[in-house]
């Protein structure tokens, strides 16, 4: 199974992004499964003027990330929380692709805050579905996500461990139960 994680802050310096990196660490470890990370910094993706349909059908510059969309049977996104919903950036990325029926969507927020993204995962909540994907029911809401994780994305509050494998496995069983040809790890 092809598992996409998007990081969706935008920010130079970004945060949000060491969880990206720890959850890729976490499932690589965990799982024969493929790992990517799609990170918005790397696309300079215009607001949207045109779904690319198809890998062929998408612009040469963007073709290795339709690759990676295209290929992807699930999906993690990672953001942070921007004036009480998900990145922008996030929206801009996801609505350049179709649909995405019946795949499995991890939800993490993350904020440097106390309330970790909260309110956005309720409105990443309301995409999903509008995506025409299901996501998983347990969230990895990540609060003070500077403190808990180093800028290469390792863990530094073992305290948080327990968390993000009960959100790893959650998300897991969702993906392989709607991917019912993979193989189980």
């Amino acid at each position: 199974m092809n598992i996409a994680i998007i990081a969706g802050s935008p920010r130079r310096e970004s945060v949000t992004f060491r969880l990206a990196l720890f959850l890729k660490a976490q499932l690589e470890a965990k799982t024969a499964h493929k790992i990517n990370i799609i990170d918005v910094r790397e696309w300079n993706l215009p607001l949207l003027q045109d779904v690319f349909t198809s890998v062929e059908k998408t612009p040469d510059a963007y073709k290795p990330l339709a690759e990676m969309m295209f290929a992807a049977d699930a999906f993690i996104l990672v953001t942070p929380e921007y004036n009480g919903s998900y990145s922008p950036a996030l929206q801009n990325l996801l609505d350049h692709f179709p649909k995405q029926t019946h795949k499995a969507f991890g939800i993490a927020p993350a904020s440097t805050g106390g309330m970790g993204g909260m309110r956005s995962s309720q409105q990443l909540l309301l995409l999903v579905p509008a995506l025409f994907g299901i996501a998983s029911p347990y969230m990895l809401i990540t609060p003070f996500v500077d403190k808990k994780f180093s800028e290469e994305g390792v863990l530094l509050d073992e305290n948080f461990q327990k968390p993000v494998d009960l959100f790893i496995n959650e998300f897991l069983w969702l993906a392989q139960t709607l991917q019912p040809e993979t193989v189980h790890n």
